[in-house]
């Protein structure tokens, strides 16, 4: 089979064979040098387009941290919540950036479990990914308290007192979910970087070999070393493979237990879960292809990388589009005047344009994918990436806003209206995604080297070159 360096042509494909994990005239240790050169490379040899794109986050960054002093001393009351609104942007935000994160664990647990060989290009960022995710999200619910300086009854701290919060309350559900996601996707992430630490060790010096040697963990390559990693990485598979499921589970009881029309509904947990790999394998996507061209990884991050991540938002986004339609049919199956009004004012009342706009980013443009040139197209891809994850910020928009904005009582019903500091909290959030993003492709290797050779054919034993993995 005929490769072009850089880019698989699909009308090279020979039939019956999947086009090459890794393309290109690669063996084991041009992977590494690719790898390891982002970074060993010193600082003036980092690509222009770096420099920008760190600064504008870490400007975004100060953005965000400069909205928060600035609503710690002056109060909630500078957002634009208010009766019968009471939650806004924060809500949003929150449930947004935890659905960001679910990618990253289903990419390297799921399917590291299901031994799907194609996420080894692409588990390493898309694990950072969710990590930054979720510190993103855990911002919003400490600021949105309102009084900071006892956010840490969140925590589940001795209650012999019996002075804490309600312990039965979904927010303090998310407490524990959130926080357990975090922790396990971290060492999941961490075990997963030791054997590609200890090859950044062995090709440094000074501080840097001391740096990398720490967090190697006295890793030497031996048998026995690769056996207990093994073992590691697959009990951490099996242990994070149910959180992938349940932490969004539990995100969405913050809706379903309570009586709000629209929220009040079984279908939230997997609807939710449905939308959380959505958007997540969206951001990777927006992520992947910019840093693949950047970097020079088109061997690595190959187009059969991203159409199999296609694949999955086009049957993600179906679920989703699913779970619209069937909303509707048990808001009118019910009979529940309140459910049915809900939902008739979300398409066709005073927030119609952030319903619309959701249908359109969420359902509409991902059917395109059911298109093998479309999948393939990298423009196109980047583009429905992005109108993914605008589409899913929006769903969280419609969920919270329109069901508080028109409840129960016309006399209370009220117009949601954010406020510039809504706005550049939520932008600045990015700045810290971006900039714990672009250090880690900075400092640590964002490909799984060690990984990533296991699936190239020189790994096997009379391997035929023209089939690059199963």
């Amino acid at each position: 089979m005929a490769v072009t360096v850089g880019e698989y042509d699909n009308t090279f494909e020979t039939p019956g064979k999947r086009a090459p994990l890794v393309v290109g005239d690669h063996d084991f240790a041009s992977v590494t040098e690719a790898v390891c050169n982002v970074n060993e490379r010193p600082m003036r040899e980092m690509p222009l387009i770096w420099y920008v794109l760190f600064g504008i986050a870490v400007a975004l960054t100060g953005v965000l941290f400069g909205s928060i002093g600035y609503l710690f001393l002056t109060g909630v009351g500078v957002w634009g919540v208010k009766n019968p609104a009471g939650w806004g942007f924060a809500i949003i935000n929150f449930v947004f950036w935890v659905g960001i994160g679910h990618a990253g664990t289903l990419i390297s647990a799921i399917l590291f479990l299901f031994r799907q060989t194609w996420r080894t290009a692409i588990n390493r960022f898309a694990e950072a990914m969710t990590i930054f995710a979720v510190i993103c999200a855990l911002i919003f619910p400490g600021i949105h308290v309102g009084r900071v300086w006892v956010v840490y009854w969140m925590l589940p701290l001795p209650n012999q007192m019996a002075m804490w919060p309600q312990f039965r309350s979904p927010l303090l559900w998310d407490v524990f979910a959130v926080n357990t996601y975090f922790t396990v996707s971290l060492l999941f992430w961490y075990v997963g970087l030791i054997p590609d630490l200890a090859t950044l060790r062995d090709r440094a010096s000074g501080f840097r070999k001391w740096a990398y040697g720490l967090f190697a963990l006295g890793w030497t390559g031996a048998a026995r070393h690769w056996h207990r990693y093994e073992r590691a990485y697959l009990i951490l598979a099996a242990l994070s493979t149910p959180l992938v499921l349940s932490v969004h589970s539990v995100v969405s009881f913050d809706f379903a237990v309570s009586q709000v029309p629209g929220w009040h509904t079984t279908i939230f947990p997997p609807y939710f879960v449905a939308g959380a790999i959505f958007s997540g394998f969206a951001m990777v996507l927006t992520l992947a292809i910019p840093t693949r061209a950047l970097f020079n990884m088109k061997d690595i991050i190959t187009l059969r990388h991203i159409e199999n991540m296609n694949k999955i938002i086009l049957l993600t986004g179906t679920l989703v589009g699913y779970a619209y339609a069937m909303e509707f049919f048990i808001a009118w199956y019910g009979q529940n005047p309140n459910e049915k009004f809900i939902f008739i004012a979300r398409a066709f009342g005073p927030y119609a344009w952030a319903y619309w706009t959701m249908i359109s980013c969420n359902v509409i443009f991902p059917q395109l994918f059911w298109f093998k040139a479309i999948r393939t197209n990298i423009a196109i891809t980047f583009v429905i990436s992005l109108l993914v994850n605008v589409g899913m910020w929006f769903e969280r928009y419609v969920i919270v806003i329109t069901s508080l904005s028109q409840d129960f009582l016309p006399s209370s019903w009220d117009y949601y209206w954010p406020t510039t500091l809504d706005w550049l909290t939520f932008i600045g959030s990015f700045g810290l995604f971006f900039t714990l993003f672009l250090l880690f492709i900075r400092f640590l290797p964002m490909i799984a080297i060690a990984e990533i050779k296991g699936v190239m054919p020189q790994a096997r034993a009379g391997h035929d070159q023209a089939d690059g993995g199963h």
